[in-house]
């Protein structure tokens, strides 16, 4: 499966690489082609299911876990004292998806920098946005942060939308990076330099158990 806003994308240059083809210049014809086979496989968004326990977070992103520490203070001061980063690679799914179901309640985008989004000042000072969610086990937010070659940061909700956990939430093109901010009572489940799947890979338990 594509993610929507990838196909043009694919069909474009590969169109385009095969009319080149058709007409006698086959160099640049097939590395138009092999454009468009590099976007199919970039913009790949393949179905996700977390089967852990309701009180799971699961990964908002495929990628690397960079950074397991303390939020930043503004959202310490809101409860929100956990922070965990994945980083995704350009050869990682890019969709993002929701850790927990819940309804957005607060949504901000901030133009910024492309620094590396290995960087720690890439949390602050890179583009991104802010996104809160109200859930069940109480309130989590997360950070869609640009790397360097990242060129779009997409957000698929408005504010008082819900969402289910594993339902996606949007996309970074090419290369980027996400923050899952969590409760002080929340038992992050990864470490550093483990590799998750977004939808699929427990990154925290947060809150108690539900009934049985």
């Amino acid at each position: 499966m594509i993610a929507q806003e990838g196909w043009p994308f694919v069909l474009l240059p590969a169109g385009a690489g095969i009319v080149l083809v058709i007409f006698g210049w086959p160099v640049p014809g097939w590395i138009l082609v092999a454009l468009g086979a590099f976007g199919m496989f970039f913009f790949r968004n393949p179905e996700r299911r977390c089967d852990a326990s309701e009180e799971i977070a699961c990964s908002p992103a495929d990628g690397k876990i960079i950074a397991v520490d303390t939020a930043p203070e503004e959202l310490c001061e809101r409860g929100l004292t956990k922070r965990v980063s994945v980083f995704m690679s350009v050869l990682d799914v890019h969709v993002n998806r929701a850790p927990l179901g819940g309804t957005l309640v607060e949504y901000q985008y901030n133009p910024g920098r492309k620094v590396s989004a290995f960087k720690e000042k890439a949390s602050l000072e890179n583009e991104q946005n802010l996104s809160v969610w109200d859930t069940p086990k109480g309130p989590i937010a997360l950070k869609q942060i640009a790397g360097v070659i990242a060129r779009r940061i997409v957000f698929d909700h408005r504010e008082g939308t819900g969402v289910q956990r594993g339902d996606r939430i949007g996309l970074i093109r090419y290369g980027s990076r996400v923050d899952v901010f969590l409760p002080e009572t929340a038992e992050v489940l990864v470490r550093v330099g483990n590799r998750v799947r977004a939808g699929a890979t427990p990154l925290a338990r947060v809150g108690e158990p539900g009934p049985k």
